[in-house]
């Protein structure tokens, strides 16, 4: 990874920060986002101490609001004059349902909007950075959940964990259209599953959720170093050099479900995106 450019959403904390670490201490430079300034100024100031010499810069945005991506993306065009890894990871669980702006619910806002606004302002500079990876962070929880497309932001019957399912499995989705529309231009898209992991991931929500959450990573979730191996090996596995639209698990290449590789949901959900975005 040495002299390559990474640019890593959600860096701030769990594997998000983990991964930026390990690719930085393989020579990448990184180009960060997070949310919280005050927690971006002191996670700079650690991934320093933890790997010198490293290149790093954090950079500022709420990835559920769409000017706040139309803001963040020409400033991270600026600072990249090539991208050669793009890694979505920003994401999370909300227990309450909340509309945010134009009238979007948060989950899928933040969880695919996110990824699908930002990869579409950065498309052309990973092309032209080529060869070059987009790697979107999903995970099992996509298992046993559906797409409704009359009912895409859950107004009907709202379920924290239901609306949480259905925007992993638009992760996957997502990175099928999007392989299939980069095909010849050197540029792969991957997904995968880093696995439960022991992060502050969920510690936002009050109540039953919060307390499910919290004591499930007490007794099953996996450490954070072990959260981050996936996404690193498929940011940067030489190995898996030109391989695109696939899911991957524990650093394998592993079948999603059957509706997550429904190729015609992938495609309305392509174009249901772009009507929203």
């Amino acid at each position: 990874m040495k002299g390559k450019t990474c640019i890593i959403t959600g860096a701030t904390d769990g594997i998000g920060l983990e991964t930026a670490a390990r690719l930085g201490a393989l020579g990448a430079r990184l180009v960060l986002v997070g949310r919280n300034r005050a927690k971006g100024r002191a996670v700079l100031t650690a991934l320093r101490r933890r790997v010198p010499g490293v290149e790093a810069e954090m950079h500022y945005a709420d990835l559920s609001q769409r000017d706040e991506i139309r803001r963040l993306a020409p400033e991270l065009l600026a600072a990249a004059p090539r991208i050669d890894v793009l890694i979505n990871n920003a994401g999370a669980f909300f227990a309450k349902r909340l509309v945010i702006e134009d009238r979007l619910e948060r989950t899928f806002a933040l969880n695919h909007l996110g990824y699908f606004r930002l990869t579409a302002l950065l498309r052309e500079r990973l092309i032209a950075s080529a060869p070059a990876r987009i790697v979107n962070v999903a995970s099992e929880a996509h298992r046993n959940a559906a797409l409704d497309f009359d009912d895409l932001q859950t107004a009907r019957s709202y379920n924290g964990w239901k609306a949480y399912q259905r925007s992993k499995l638009a992760n996957i989705l997502f990175t099928r259209a999007l392989a299939r529309r980069l095909a010849g231009t050197g540029v792969t898209a991957n997904c995968l599953h880093p696995g439960f992991v022991r992060t502050s991931f969920g510690d936002n929500n009050r109540g039953f959720w919060g307390f499910g959450i919290r004591l499930g990573k007490l007794f099953a979730a996996i450490s954070v170093p072990r959260g981050a191996e996936t996404p690193v090996y498929v940011a940067s596995a030489p190995e898996i050099e030109g391989t695109t639209g696939k899911y991957f698990d524990k650093c394998r290449e592993r079948e999603p479900n059957a509706a997550a590789r429904n190729d015609a949901d992938a495609e309305r959900l392509w174009k249901e995106s772009e009507r929203l975005a």
